[in-house]
């Protein structure tokens, strides 16, 4: 039945699913249809609040586009890519493949979500070059599906936002208070979470290989390191190539973060961002081998910063007209103190097709749910981790996200998204009946 379903799914959105980019156009076009008649907003004024909207995130753009360039580079190091290497040796059988890809991405992805989407397509490239008759597409899907847990991990947005104080209107929303990361990343009730995935999700993925006759197969191209003759450099070449000059950055960064933790200060987006940096120009050694990667990882992030002032403008009428603030706004007003957490999981599910970014999406939710939340009796802790749960759900058939992995595999959006489908159905269920008896 698995497998049946997820042949169909495959061949719908193989005939109907659009680029990405097409998506969020359409997108951009329903919310604001929506805010027209809906919200009863003007014409002019819905252009006004996407147009105000459209640069709002640039500087939480930036880090994006950071973690997943800085991720990006330092997956593709040497002592990195030998050990991805090594780990796709591990795997004999399509079967164990799938469950190779999808272990180790989750892990990646809990570590760093820019990290584990680049682990998770190179992992797969790697594996589909050891083990014959694998189905590059499911493995690939396999490979994304680790985005499950990310925001419940290291570089989740929302729990990273709450533990560190801040004078903004979010923090204000707090009282200047803060949710230590004991209560959201390492709470026993996320990692019960997280395990139930990591358990269940390996195992649909198994479940849904096609029918040998039906694969698709694909084939690394080699990569080919080059040759450098370093008796014919220049001075300036020969600076390139030593590895003084990234050290010497290192070490001032290494002393920063010292003391930054020793003074008590947690981990941040900026905080992770600067640790991917300065173990990227360790492992890389020298600036050339690193400025070498990064040549390569910016091309990964293009959809990204195409998109992503695209999605600002749709959080821009979603918030100016009023329609964020609505949904929101029904979900608390069905919602009781036992299933509050659920439905703000469904709420934030929703809103992260619209806003598919952690940050602003909490951004967006925090003025409504926080309140509500005291209102009810509800923990702080409890609400943002059902905001950040809902908003890592849907991300399964949010493509946005998706684009620098496809990029790195060489398929397209339509070859993954019926495998994502399922991901998505049974994931859903598990999380929101978990959220419901745990929270």
């Amino acid at each position: 039945m698995i497998k049946s379903s997820a042949n169909f799914f495959s061949g719908v959105m193989q005939r109907w699913l659009p680029d990405a980019f097409i998506i969020a156009v359409i997108l951009t076009v329903i919310v604001f249809l929506c805010g027209l008649v809906v919200e009863q907003q003007s014409v002019v004024l819905m252009a006004d609040h996407w147009g105000n909207g459209f640069w709002k995130l640039l500087s939480f753009s930036m880090q994006m586009v950071l973690i997943l360039v800085l991720g990006s580079i330092l997956a593709m190091s040497v002592p990195v890519k030998s050990g991805l290497i090594s780990i796709a040796k591990l795997a004999k059988t399509p079967a164990q493949a799938v469950l190779l890809v999808t272990l180790v991405s989750m892990l990646a992805s809990w570590i760093n979500w820019g990290f584990g989407l680049v682990v998770g397509a190179l992992v797969a490239r790697e594996v589909a070059s050891v083990v014959k008759k694998v189905h590059f597409p499911l493995l690939i899907s396999s490979g994304y599906s680790g985005m499950l847990i990310w925001h419940a991990g290291l570089s989740g947005s929302i729990p990273l936002k709450i533990a560190s104080p801040s004078s903004d209107a979010l923090g204000q929303l707090l009282n200047g208070q803060t949710v230590a990361l004991s209560e959201t990343i390492f709470a026993w009730q996320n990692l019960v979470i997280i395990a139930a995935i990591v358990i269940t999700v390996p195992i649909l993925n198994m479940l849904m290989i096609p029918d040998e006759e039906n694969r698709v197969g694909f084939e690394p191209k080699p990569i080919i390191p080059e040759s450098i003759d370093k008796t014919t450099l220049t001075p300036a070449e020969r600076m390139e190539h030593s590895p003084v000059i990234n050290f010497m950055l290192v070490a001032v960064g290494v002393i920063f973060l010292w003391g930054s933790f020793s003074s008590g200060k947690g981990l941040s987006l900026n905080t992770i961002n600067l640790c991917l940096l300065l173990l990227g120009l360790a492992l890389h050694l020298n600036p050339h081998n690193y400025l070498t990667a990064m040549k390569q990882a910016i091309g990964t992030s293009g959809g990204i910063i195409l998109q992503f002032p695209i999605y600002a403008g749709i959080m821009g009428m979603m918030v100016g007209s009023g329609l964020a603030a609505s949904m929101s706004e029904w979900f608390v007003e069905i919602s009781s103190a036992d299933s509050f957490p659920v439905y703000t999981f469904l709420s934030a599910g929703i809103v992260n097709f619209f806003v598919p970014s952690g940050g602003g999406q909490w951004a967006v939710q925090a003025p409504i749910i926080l309140p509500a939340a005291e209102q009810l009796g509800v923990p702080i802790n409890h609400a943002a981790m059902a905001v950040a749960w809902g908003d890592a759900w849907t991300n399964m058939i949010q493509p946005f996200w998706a684009l620098p992995l496809l990029a790195i595999a060489g398929l397209n959006l339509r070859q993954i998204m019926g495998y994502c489908t399922l991901i998505l159905i049974w994931s859903g269920v598990l999380i929101a009946s978990l959220i419901y008896f745990l929270y």
